[in-house]
């Protein structure tokens, strides 16, 4: 129950949802004072979040930061790379497509290849409300190997549904093999957060390497800080979902 209404009401928190409702409980109301203080909000709610200084400052607050690879003084047992990165929605089904999340796989590959992490587990099963049978464990993990990792360093946790749920079944697979000190938690920095939670509320607080950035440096130029972005807008469409993510967990008691 708790997945399903989690995912519901996480796009109510949405910015482009949330202007709409504003649009339409203008276009309904009857009052003309309130009419024309809705369409205005609509507008100011737009010009909000489709600013690119505004929204790059919220990402930059929220993400956790990049780890240069000189800084890593040690190698760990694993790197456990969450899934997130795969699109579902082309085809022909006979590849695997990677969307925005590129750098999880990327980044996790010289790991390896520098010798920083020895294994890779590779967790996350289906995070849609309908399960259509597909995980994206095993699909990430296929195109590990042939991006030339050998198959006996691969481990597969392919039934998690969310970031709650790989915490639990990744500490249930490495528990008594290594110890949460020897693991690095590779995933996307606006989402390292609230896994970096899970995981220490799971028991298995694995060190955090953050990918797949959204922020940039703070730049000042004329189009950042007037020219309205869709950017800006998908970044707020992200930190909305994963602040909305991180509050309900918190309320279910997984972090």
């Amino acid at each position: 129950m708790f997945f399903i209404l989690s995912k519901t009401l996480s796009y109510l928190v949405r910015p482009l949802v949330l202007i709409v409702m504003v649009i339409a409980i203008g276009w309904v109301t009857k009052n003309p004072t309130w009419k024309r203080r809705f369409y205005v909000l609509s507008i100011l709610l737009l010009l909000f979040f489709s600013n690119e200084f505004i929204a790059n400052e919220a990402v930059n607050a929220w993400e956790i930061k990049a780890t240069p690879f000189s800084e890593i003084q040690r190698d760990y047992a694993y790197g456990i790379l969450l899934s997130g990165a795969a699109k579902k929605e082309v085809g022909p089904e006979d590849r695997v497509y990677i969307g925005s999340g590129a750098d999880r796989i990327n980044h996790t590959m010289q790991l390896y290849k520098m010798g920083r992490i020895r294994k890779i587990l590779v967790s996350g099963g289906s995070g849609r409300l309908v399960d259509i049978g597909e995980r994206e464990a095993d699909d990430l993990a296929a195109l590990l190997q042939l991006m030339g990792i050998p198959p006996e360093d691969i481990l597969i946790e392919n039934t998690s549904r969310n970031t709650h749920e790989s915490a639990m079944k990744v500490k249930e697979m490495l528990e008594g093999k290594t110890k949460p000190e020897d693991c690095l938690l590779i995933t996307s920095a606006f989402h390292m957060r609230r896994s970096m939670a899970c995981f220490a509320k799971a028991g298995w607080p694995a060190q955090a390497f953050s990918t797949d950035f959204l922020g940039h440096h703070r730049k000042y130029s004329f189009d950042i800080l007037f020219v309205p972005k869709l950017e800006a807008i998908l970044w707020w469409q992200i930190l909305s979902k994963e602040g909305f993510g991180f509050v309900a967990y918190w309320l279910a008691g997984y972090i």
